[in-house]
């Protein structure tokens, strides 16, 4: 097993003292855990509102084909920028001032699209809210990974998906059911503006990570931090490493880089086929001949959330390792029987899709708890946002590509191409996966 995944190698804590991980869970966990949620539901939100919006302002201005793939990408290039770029800068300055000052720019560019005056405009907008969530991508997780007791960390951070989801799903019905004329996606689009706001106001004043303080030699500063927020006043201080030097070259040492590339490809492997599915789901209900769009898609949303939910219980109930693998697996079978059944009855069709997306939503939850644990608390930052960012690069491109191979090929072969990135996502998910669920994070 990779040595940079163990706890072997740490100093062990004296007598007397408690590891930062150690700290039983408490009502600030919870607190800082409800901050974070609020990055996710907005992303969820964001992206999901798209979806719903898309049409209505493709046929309002006779949008084509390349900018309705532009569109539906364009946070998703954004976050892989804000994730690379920002995940590194939480490393060098700290995580606090990241998780709060982004979400000044999401608010305020979320807002804008109600006057945007044309598709370029709108591009760009989405991409700055891109930008300012991969900041969070990168350090949310982060930040919660070295604030949570060992024994809940699963439970915590798979959490922040189900509430991605919820905020997905919200945006889903919303879509469908919101008509206020003409400009009912000038609306949608600008809706995302509320939860942003929200998120702002609440993490204004939230501490600075005590592991980040003890990873820089600032052990004082995370004394006092774990003291006043987690009621402690025994914290094992660990002997700081400090790392001015680092950079991403580190990830990819011989000591990093099989987790880094597992984490890479396993986050990309399964977030791709999620974001094009989505994002283009009437035109795939459509190209399955569906007379009720809206209402099959209502059930698929139904299963998103109630996949979400059964895998916060998976997460805490089955290893890491097992619990991604076998999530692959059924999804790459569910997605080749879609292709198979391209032809069959639309009610026939959905027996595989609600499958499909009760299991991808559970399996989801696992791309917000392996990464942090992947990675040494002075490449934390840097380690998630690069996961973050190089699977939004294949989300932006596999939600490119779907409309025009629904358009060219059809659901079958569509279906085909995506159940073979599942399937390449198993494959290195049984060669490379580490066990990270006891590891020590400070």
């Amino acid at each position: 097993m990779n040595s940079a995944i163990t706890d072997e190698a740490q100093e062990p804590v004296p007598e007397g003292k408690i590891a930062l991980d150690q700290i039983p869970f408490g009502p600030f966990h919870f607190k800082v855990t409800m901050m974070t949620f609020g990055a996710n539901f907005s992303d969820g939100y964001a992206l999901g509102i798209i979806g719903s919006a898309l049409p209505l302002l493709s046929q309002q201005w006779h949008v084509d084909g390349f900018w309705q793939g532009m569109l539906a990408s364009s946070a998703l290039i954004g976050l892989f920028f804000g994730s690379l770029i920002l995940g590194r800068i939480s490393d060098r300055i700290g995580r606090q001032r990241v998780y709060v000052l982004n979400f000044i720019l999401i608010a305020a560019a979320s807002l804008a699209q109600f006057w945007a005056p044309n598709v370029e405009t709108i591009f760009v907008l989405r991409l700055l809210i891109g930008f300012g969530l991969g900041a969070d991508y990168a350090v949310g997780p982060t930040l919660l990974s070295e604030f949570a007791p060992r024994k809940s960390r699963g439970l915590m951070l798979s959490s922040l998906t189900v509430l991605w989801t919820v905020g997905y799903v919200i945006a889903n019905v919303i879509g469908a059911y919101v008509n206020v004329g003409p400009d009912t996606w000038r609306w949608l689009l600008a809706s995302g503006f509320i939860p942003a706001l929200f998120v702002l106001i609440v993490r204004i004043g939230s501490p600075e990570s005590p592991g980040w303080l003890i990873s820089r030699g600032r052990g004082d500063e995370a004394a006092a931090i774990a003291e006043k927020y987690l009621k402690t006043g025994n914290i094992f201080i660990p002997t700081a490493h400090v790392e001015e030097k680092s950079s991403y070259r580190e990830l990819f040492s011989p000591a990093l880089r099989k987790s880094t590339w597992f984490g890479i490809l396993f986050y990309s492997c399964q977030v791709l086929p999620y974001f094009a599915i989505y994002t283009f789901v009437y035109t795939i209900l459509e190209a399955m001949k569906v007379s009720d769009a809206n209402l099959q898609n209502l059930l698929i949303n139904i299963f998103l959330l109630a996949g979400g939910v059964a895998g916060l219980w998976a997460i805490v109930r089955f290893p890491r390792k097992a619990f991604t693998f076998w999530t692959f697996v059924i999804m790459t079978v569910m997605l080749a029987l879609l292709g198979l059944l391209a032809e069959a009855s639309p009610w026939l069709m959905l027996i595989p899709f609600v499958v499909y997306s009760f299991v991808m939503s559970a399996a989801s939850n696992i791309t917000q708890v392996y990464p942090p644990e992947l990675f040494p608390t002075h490449l934390r930052g840097s380690g998630v946002g690069l996961l973050n960012a190089t699977s939004r690069i294949g989300s932006a491109i596999g939600t490119f590509l779907l409309p025009i191979s629904l358009e060219k090929w059809g659901v079958s072969v569509s279906m085909y191409w995506l159940a073979g990135v599942l399937a390449l996502g198993a494959l290195v998910t049984w060669l490379w996966a580490p066990k990270t669920e006891g590891k020590r994070l400070v």
